[in-house]
C-alpha cells in the first residue's frame, strides 16, 4: 500500500495540533477544485522588512511615527485623542495580581470555594453591556455555583484585563513632523501575564467573542476593538513579518517591554525591539491574522473597511513571507538554499534555538510552508509543520473571499496568490503528510521534512483523501497513551508538550477535546447526549485543575492540581467560555434548555469513571 510505504518522517502530535485544529475549523469550510499552480507561484521572493538601522520609532509618542503604507491615506480623525477617555479609570485600580491574591468574595457555594476575580467595573479595561447581559443570562442556565463562577470569570477576562490600550493611529507631517490622529482605530491586546502582544493569542481572544460582535461604527463597541486589533496586526506584519509578539505602538505612550530572556536570539534579518518583543517565525501567526480577519467580515459585511489603511498590504506581506519559506533546503542541483528566515539563540534548551546554524533541519521543497517554530514557541523538528499549514491554507481561502472584492490590480493579483498557495499547501498534505500507524490506521503527521519518501507508485493520479476519517484516526491517537505527549493523572488527562515536558496537561486541550467532540457529533447528525460522558469528563477535569483560583492556567501537573503555570492567560479562559457556550447552543437543541449539562450539578463526576 503507498500509505504503508511511504516512510514519513514522523513525530507525534502534541499540544499545539489539537488547539490548530478548532482554529482550523472555526470558519465555512472553502476549497478551490478550480486553482492551479502556475510556473511561477510555488516561491515567492522574501519581503522587504525595517530593521534597527533603518527605524526611527521610540518609545514615546513624541518621538516616534507610526507605520502608514496603505496606498489609501488614513483620513483626520477631528475629535481624536491618543488615549480615548472611557478607557482611563479615575480610580485607583488594583493589578490582576492584587485580585487574585485577595480571593475577593463571596466565594462559589460549591465544595471548590472559587474567588470572585473580576475587576470592579470602572477598573475593567473594556466593558462591552451586551457580555454583561449574556453572563446574567447564563447565571439562570448555569445550575452549578463552582461552573458558573469559572464561566463568570474566565470568560470575560481578555477584555476584563487585558485590553491594555485603544486609540488611534498617527499621521505624519513628511516636513514638520508633527503627529495627527488619525480615524484608523488601534487596539493593543496583551496575553495576560506578558505585557506583550502576540498575534495569534490576541486573535484567539477576541475571537472568544465572535458571538457578540455586530457592525458598529460606535468606538466603544466590541467592532471598533476587533477593527483595531486588525489594523494593528497588519502594522506590525508589514514591519517583520515573520515576528510573532509585539511591544505596544508609539501612539499609546506605554512603556516598551524589555526581552531579557531572549535577548541573545539572534534572527536573521534582525528586527527593531522597539517594535517587537520577540521573533519566531510560526507560521499560525500570520494564519491567526486572516482568521480574525474574515471572523470580522463574516459577521458585519465591513467590506470597505479592508479598503483602507494597511490590509491588502498587511496580506501581501504574509502571503510573500509565507511564499518564501516554501523553499527547500537543496535545489534541484544539491546547492544550499539562502532561507528567507533563520535563527539562533543562546539557551540551555533545545527547544528554544535550530540546528544548522540557524536554519533547522533540512527540508524538501513540495508546496508546504516552513515553520521554525510551533504554536507553543517551540523549535520545530520537522520545518513543515502539518496542522499550521491546514490553518494558513483554510485562512488563504476565507480571505480571498474578501480580497477577491477589492478595488484594484493589487487586489486582484493577491486573490490569485492566496488560492494558488492554499491550493498547493493542500495538495501536498494529501500527498505526503498522511502515515499510516499499525493501531489506528491512516493519519496525519504533526511534522515532516519530505525527505524520506515512498516508491512513488501514485504517479499522476489525483489522491483521493477520506479527510474526516483521517481526522477521527489522528484525534484517537492524539488523544491515547500512544501519543508521547497525552499526561494521563488523577488531577487531568490531557495532551501536552515539550514547552514544559512530561507530566504537564494543557487545560486548553482539554477543552478543545470538548469542543471537537460537539463538532464531530453535529456533523453526524447527533446529538450532546452521545457525547455526554467524554465532554463531562472534559469539563469536570477543568474545573477540578483550577488549584482552586477559578481560573483556567496554561498548564497542570496531572498528578497535582496545585502545581500549574501562569496565573493569568486570557486566551485559555476565553476558550473555555467558548465550550460553556456551544454546551447551551447543543442543549437547547436537545430541548434542553435550562436543564441538561448545563442543568446538572458538577459537584461529583456522575458519568464519568475516570480520566482519560
Amino acid at each position: 500500500m503507498r500509505l504503508q510505504a511511504r516512510r514519513i518522517a514522523f513525530i507525534a502530535i502534541v499540544f499545539s495540533s489539537i488547539i490548530v485544529y478548532i482554529l482550523y475549523t472555526r470558519a465555512k469550510y472553502v476549497t478551490w477544485p478550480e486553482a492551479s499552480l502556475s510556473s511561477d507561484s510555488t516561491i515567492h521572493e522574501p519581503p522587504k522588512y525595517s530593521s534597527p538601522e533603518t527605524t526611527s520609532e521610540s518609545k514615546t509618542p513624541d518621538s516616534g511615527s507610526s507605520t502608514q503604507t496603505s496606498n489609501n491615506e488614513a483620513k483626520l480623525h477631528p475629535d481624536a485623542t491618543p488615549t480615548p477617555e472611557p478607557d482611563v479609570p479615575a480610580v485607583t485600580c488594583p493589578t490582576y495580581d492584587e485580585i487574585q491574591y485577595k480571593r475577593k468574595g463571596p466565594l462559589s457555594e460549591g465544595h471548590r470555594k472559587f474567588p470572585y476575580s473580576r475587576p470592579s467595573p470602572e477598573c475593567r479595561t473594556f466593558n462591552l453591556p451586551s457580555l454583561e447581559k449574556l453572563i446574567e443570562q447564563m447565571k439562570t442556565i448555569i445550575k452549578d455555583p463552582d461552573l458558573f463562577r469559572l464561566f463568570e470569570n474566565s470568560y470575560p477576562n481578555t477584555l476584563d484585563t487585558t485590553i491594555k490600550w485603544r486609540g488611534y493611529a498617527n499621521k505624519i507631517d513628511p516636513v514638520t513632523k508633527n503627529k495627527t490622529a488619525t480615524d484608523e482605530e488601534l487596539t493593543f491586546v496583551i496575553t495576560g501575564d506578558i505585557n506583550a502582544m502576540w498575534l495569534r493569542d490576541s486573535a484567539s481572544q477576541i475571537y472568544s467573542y465572535l458571538p457578540l460582535l455586530e457592525a458598529s461604527d460606535n468606538r466603544d463597541s466590541l467592532a471598533s476593538l476587533w477593527r483595531g486589533l486588525i489594523n494593528l496586526h497588519a502594522r506590525y506584519i508589514i514591519i517583520s513579518p515573520y515576528c510573532h509578539s509585539f511591544q505596544p505602538p508609539p501612539e499609546s505612550g506605554l512603556q516598551i517591554q524589555h526581552n531579557g530572556a531572549y535577548n541573545q536570539n539572534k534572527p536573521i534579518p534582525p528586527y527593531d525591539p522597539k517594535k517587537v518583543f520577540d521573533c519566531k517565525w510560526e507560521l499560525d501567526s500570520l494564519a491567526s491574522f486572516l482568521q480574525v480577519s474574515s471572523a470580522y467580515y463574516q459577521r458585519t459585511n465591513d467590506l470597505s473597511f479592508f479598503q483602507k489603511y494597511s490590509w491588502i498590504d498587511a496580506v501581501s506581506a504574509a502571503v510573500d513571507a509565507a511564499g518564501a519559506m516554501r523553499l527547500g533546503t537543496y535545489s534541484p542541483e544539491g546547492k544550499v538554499q539562502k532561507s528567507a528566515w533563520s535563527f539562533t539563540g543562546w539557551t540551555n534548551r533545545g527547544s528554544e534555538t535550530l540546528t544548522n546554524d540557524g536554519l533547522g533541519n533540512p527540508t524538501k521543497q513540495n508546496g508546504m510552508v516552513r515553520s521554525a517554530f510551533r504554536p507553543s514557541d517551540d523549535a520545530c523538528i520537522y520545518q513543515l509543520l502539518v496542522p499550521a499549514n491546514m490553518m494558513w491554507a483554510k485562512y488563504l481561502e476565507e480571505a480571498s473571499l474578501i480580497m477577491e472584492k477589492l478595488d484594484g490590480p493589487k487586489a486582484k493579483n493577491l486573490t490569485t496568490s492566496m488560492r494558488e498557495q492554499a491550493f498547493g499547501i493542500r495538495k501536498a498534505i494529501d500527498r505526503d503528510a498522511i502515515t499510516h500507524h499499525r493501531q489506528f490506521g491512516d493519519i496525519y503527521a504533526y511534522e515532516i521534512d519530505e525527505l524520506f519518501q515512498g516508491d512513488g507508485e501514485q504517479g499522476g493520479k489525483k489522491i483521493k483523501v477520506d479527510h474526516a476519517k483521517v481526522y477521527n484516526n489522528t484525534r484517537n491517537f492524539v488523544l491515547s497513551q500512544e501519543n508521547p505527549y497525552f499526561m494521563q493523572g488523577p488531577s487531568i488527562a490531557a495532551v501536552g508538550g515539550p514547552h514544559l515536558g512530561p507530566g504537564k496537561s494543557w487545560p486548553m486541550a482539554a477543552i478543545v477535546r470538548a469542543l471537537t467532540a460537539l463538532e464531530i457529533a453535529s456533523k453526524a447528525g447527533k446529538g450532546i447526549t452521545d457525547v455526554e460522558k467524554e465532554v463531562v469528563e472534559q469539563v469536570m477535569m477543568v474545573l477540578d485543575s483550577t488549584g482552586g483560583t477559578g481560573v483556567i492556567h496554561e498548564s497542570v501537573n496531572a498528578w497535582n492540581e496545585n502545581d500549574w503555570t501562569r496565573a493569568w492567560f486570557g486566551w485559555a479562559n476565553g476558550l473555555f467560555g467558548e465550550l460553556v457556550m456551544r454546551i447551551s447552543k447543543e442543549d437547547q437543541k436537545g430541548g434542553n434548555a435550562g436543564g441538561g449539562l448545563l442543568g446538572r450539578s458538577w459537584q461529583t463526576d456522575e458519568s464519568a469513571s475516570g480520566r482519560g
